[in-house]
């Protein structure tokens, strides 16, 4: 079981962003990941926190399939790949239907059969094998004098078990964003496991990496406010609501629903829905609540920061050395 790794924003001062990146590394995390949201190119900025954070993996979590072609992705992260000394990890997911039509004039038509063809030719390029018949994604791009690691691990983002399944099957890994640990347990864990092993491969060779949001805080209703002001906006997308119901906080959408306002709708979300999904107090309530992601299953918790709150505290509180002596406690 890998140790805690950390999820970067890509916003505010890059100086920041740095110091975090080198506390991560000094602290032994396993990882950083860096966000793809409408901020800074995640693969630019892990490419530019390589040095700083010399001694962990690295990793986009995720970029959508619809923003760059296979060839072009395949291209970008062999790129990173080698100038990181063969420490990236490509995360890929779909998206949402509004924000690739909005950003960047793309329509999703099927998921599932989309996000297998365009891993396969992700994978055939980076393996300078063919890659010409699929049906949405292909091309005839081929590198010259230049060899990537075929084997670059690619994890995929995934919310429903028909996704996590495909992850299982296809990929290296999974990235969970926004899955309270219950989810986690009960839905994710086991699917993956179950389709890995079905496809013929070894269930323990599959990385499972769940977001914790957390805060070490002696302020921890200011916290929650913070993550509920996050989590609205997924609250109204169509993929999160669903795993949401599938984890059993029907009645919290139930309640956004009904909502009449913004500030009813943040309240919708519910403490026990909070308090499944993140980590939140003082540095014990932190530690314990990674200890509870990694309770789950064979998962690495990836530490991420709740808007209002200082992220260097919490790296303190999360860092592998004091989740692990909570995990044994």
């Amino acid at each position: 079981m890998n140790g805690p790794a950390i999820l970067l924003p890509t916003t505010g001062a890059w100086a920041q962003v740095r110091e975090h990146a080198a506390l991560a590394d000094r602290l032994g995390y396993s990882a950083i990941y860096c966000s793809h949201i409408s901020a800074r190119d995640s693969f630019t900025a892990l490419t530019g926190l390589a040095d700083v954070a010399p001694h962990v993996g690295l990793g986009v979590a995720v970029a959508p399939i619809y923003h760059r072609s296979p060839a072009s992705m395949a291209q970008t992260a062999a790129t990173v790949d080698d100038i990181t000394g063969g420490r990236f990890r490509l995360g890929l997911g779909v998206g949402h239907r509004v924000t690739m039509a909005n950003w960047h004039g793309q329509e999703i038509g099927s998921p599932l059969a989309e996000m297998r063809e365009y891993v396969a030719v992700v994978r055939a390029l980076l393996a300078g094998e063919p890659a010409t018949g699929g049906r949405r994604w292909r091309s005839t791009f081929s590198f010259g004098n230049f060899a990537p690691r075929p084997d670059l691990p690619i994890y995929l983002a995934g919310l429903s078990a028909a996704m996590v399944a495909l992850a299982g099957e296809i990929a290296d890994g999974i990235v969970l964003w926004a899955c309270p640990a219950s989810y986690v347990r009960d839905v994710v864990v086991p699917t993956a496991r179950e389709a890995r092993a079905a496809a013929g491969k070894d269930p323990d060779t599959f990385a499972i990496v769940a977001a914790v949001p957390s805060a070490a805080t002696d302020d921890p209703e200011r916290a929650i406010d913070g993550m509920r002001g996050e989590l609205v906006r997924y609250f109204g997308l169509p993929f999160y609501r669903r795993m949401f119901a599938a984890a059993g906080y029907g009645r919290d959408i139930a309640a956004y629903d009904a909502a009449g306002s913004d500030a009813a709708r943040r309240h919708a979300i519910g403490a026990e829905f909070i308090a499944d999904l993140c980590a939140i107090g003082d540095a014990r309530a932190v530690a314990d609540g990674v200890a509870r992601y990694r309770a789950a299953g064979p998962v690495t918790p990836m530490i991420s920061n709740i808007p209002g709150t200082a992220f260097i505290p919490t790296l303190h509180a999360a860092a592998p050395e004091r989740t692990a002596r909570s995990a044994a406690s």
